[in-house]
């Protein structure tokens, strides 16, 4: 009689099954599991180590602003009580049967499952990124090891051309590549070697940015600083004989250093799993982030195709209005809760300053003060010191409050109020 009531007590119990502990996955398995009544929920996490890395400090580490200490944690350190953290590589989810299936043979039941295993450089989807000059004179920035071969390649770089390249959009943090141009340059200046290196920006984007009103600012900030800007470009191959980029219009940019951002993909068990589009990433309504396909399943942050920066913001704001919808979902209510896309990023612009852009779906970057309306302390695309060290602040903030989940006093929705329309910097936009 004990044994059927514990097998009925399990029938009743249901599964959530978040693949990815990453920024989104940590917040959600901290956030539901404080609402979600533990009889009656199991919750899983799984990813491929035990290894949670800061990833905005990847930009900081080829300048010696921090070291690579100080951008890893263990991932079983930020996963509540309660909730179980399986190590191990995903093969494919099956969504007939509600399982996934892991490289090892393990398989994982789900009644509820969310998808929230990010984006990742895939150097080996251009011809010749992984060629002879990879990690010689072919660098990227967007994974630790990356960051740290720059940082030493930087170390001995003293006259040349340094191209900074950006293959495809999307990727995870949009403004990275410019950061580290601005940095780059501000680093030159400091070593004085600026008069012996040619700067340039490649891009394939007709501008600096997606979005035009931030995109002609920071073109501005480009031209006065000197970098050249080679845009509507699209690589097709890097020729590492002659040490130069190829674009499919036969147009060539050569280098001495290249700072490249290969093509980001989502996860390969996506694609096999017959759940993602051309890059792997899943279609969700862009408001609930629920799939377009299957009813319980959900992908947050960089893993799904919301048109909106693949960014920290983007995964914070988004898991607010996700805790809330999931909870109304799985009681059979409808989702009332509407995520807008809203995304800020800081910019560093090298000498201890940066700005700050706030957007959404719908809305440029504009002008004004943030977060407290008139008040700041925070300046909107505008250069400032108090930026900077809001960027340098923010990682305190990753560890001790975003991932574990606690309240961050920011609304997840963007406000108009305090900010004024393009061009317009007398007459607030009030809400």
């Amino acid at each position: 009689m004990q044994d059927d009531r514990r097998n009925e007590a399990s029938a009743m119990t249901r599964r959530l099954l978040v693949l990815g502990a990453g920024t989104a996955g940590t917040m959600i398995v901290n956030k539901l599991r404080r609402k979600l009544p533990g009889d009656e929920w199991d919750i899983t996490v799984v990813d491929r180590d035990d290894v949670h890395p800061y990833q905005p400090g990847y930009l900081f580490l080829p300048f010696g602003i921090y070291d690579e200490n100080q951008l890893t944690k263990p991932r079983h350190d930020f996963v509540p009580d309660g909730v179980e953290l399986l190590l191990g590589e995903i093969d494919r989810v099956d969504t007939e049967t509600d399982t996934v299936r892991l490289v090892d043979g393990r398989t994982l039941d789900y009644d509820y499952l969310v998808i929230a295993t990010g984006t990742s450089p895939r150097p080996d989807q251009t011809p010749g990124m992984l060629g002879p000059e990879w990690r010689r004179s072919v660098f990227d920035f967007y994974s630790l090891e990356g960051a740290g071969a720059l940082a030493r390649a930087l170390a001995d770089f003293d006259h040349g051309r340094l191209v900074v390249h950006v293959t495809d959009m999307p990727i995870k943090c949009p403004v990275a590549p410019l950061e580290f141009t601005f940095l780059a340059e501000a680093w030159l200046r400091e070593q004085g070697l600026r008069d012996r290196v040619e700067l340039v920006f490649v891009t394939p984007l007709p501008g600096a940015f997606t979005k035009p009103v931030a995109s002609e600012h920071l073109g501005n900030l480009l031209d006065e600083r000197k970098v050249a800007v080679e845009s509507d470009f699209l690589v097709e191959s890097i020729d590492n004989e002659r040490k130069c980029l190829v674009s499919y219009d036969e147009r060539e940019v050569p280098f001495d250093l290249l700072v490249t951002v290969p093509l980001n993909m989502g996860a390969d068990f996506v694609e096999r799993s017959g759940l993602g589009d051309e890059l792997n990433y899943v279609p969700v309504d862009k408001h609930t982030l629920l799939s377009r396909a299957h009813d319980n399943v959900f992908a947050v942050g960089d893993a799904s195709d919301i048109p909106t920066s693949k960014a920290g913001s983007v995964a914070h704001f988004s898991v607010e209005i996700f805790v809330d919808n999931f909870l109304a979902h799985v009681e059979g209510r409808p989702m009332t809760g509407s995520f807008d896309g809203h995304a800020n990023c800081f910019i560093e612009s090298g000498d201890k300053k940066a700005l700050l852009i706030d957007f959404n779906y719908d809305t440029e970057p504009l002008t004004g003060t943030y977060p407290v309306p008139y008040l700041g302390p925070l300046g909107l695309l505008k250069e400032t010191r108090a930026n900077h060290l809001g960027k340098l602040a923010f990682r305190w903030v990753y560890w001790n409050v975003l991932l574990p989940g606690r309240p961050i006093p920011l609304p997840a929705h963007m406000s108009m109020a305090g900010k004024h329309p393009a061009g317009d910097t007398s007459t607030t936009v009030k809400e």
